[in-house]
């Protein structure tokens, strides 16, 4: 399937997987069949089937992005020993493991989550405009969300700064000697209207001038996790994942 099939005809026809469901269809049945034949067996009706065709693979697959940062981003925030984190519209099942960590957490996304938790408070904001004080954050998340925001992919305003204005009100609200934990996808600067954005990961550190870069990590095109990784190199990737521990000194200029 060619790029094009991918990205304009696979959200609402994936030719490929139709294809491939008329095998994995007559495996199900077969299946089906030997299973009703087996001693014990429970007893199968159509009503309750529930076929499953694409899940029978030899490796487990996951999202090396999501995997890798959520996993270098826990492992820090539990080093630090903080009580309370602000998190900026990153994946909720992270989210969600950080109130095993810490004591409180703040979600703030354009769509708050519903989830129910004692440590858990979700609050519906626009990351180009966060209901916070500024110089307030000591602890702040925000990965693999910049590079949406201003695109109008999950109901929020377009805006060709959508990611310049998100990182402004982060730095904003960071208070000083305030860590904050950054990722987006790192290579060569193009816009995929209106999935992503795609940036250098020195245009990343231009947009955060006001604070230190203390570990620059990455995930590089091959889904391997690269722990301090180069920063030229990463700004020749194609999509790679920029993984950015920032922290504003405890008097900013």
């Amino acid at each position: 399937m060619g790029r094009v099939d991918r990205t304009w005809v696979a959200p609402v026809l994936d030719f490929h997987k139709a294809v491939q469901s008329v095998r994995l269809y007559a495996r199900y049945w077969a299946d089906w069949v030997r299973y009703s034949r087996m001693p014990n067996a429970e007893r199968l009706s159509l009503a309750n089937g529930y076929p499953c065709l694409f899940d029978r693979l030899t490796e487990t697959p996951f999202d090396s992005h999501y995997f890798y940062q959520a996993v270098w981003a826990a492992r820090l925030i539990s080093r630090w020993g903080i009580r309370m984190h602000v998190d900026l519209g990153s994946d909720v099942r992270f989210v969600g493991m950080l109130t095993a960590i810490v004591s409180a957490v703040t979600f703030l996304d354009v769509r708050p989550v519903k989830a129910q938790l004692p440590q858990l408070h979700s609050v519906a904001a626009s990351a180009m405009d966060l209901p916070l004080p500024s110089r307030s954050i000591r602890s702040l998340s925000c990965l693999h969300v910049a590079e949406h925001v201003g695109l109008g992919r999950y109901g929020d305003t377009l805006d060709p700064e959508g990611t310049k204005r998100t990182c402004q009100e982060i730095s904003r609200v960071l208070a000083p000697g305030g860590n904050l934990l950054f990722s987006l996808p790192v290579g060569r600067p193009r816009v995929c209207f209106n999935a992503h954005r795609i940036h250098s990961p020195l245009q990343v550190l231009t947009c955060f001038e006001g604070l230190e870069l203390i570990e620059f990590s990455a995930v590089d095109d091959r889904g391997k996790f690269r722990e301090k990784a180069d920063l030229d190199e990463m700004g020749q990737a194609s999509y790679a994942c920029g993984l950015f521990w920032f922290k504003l000194a405890k008097t900013p200029s």
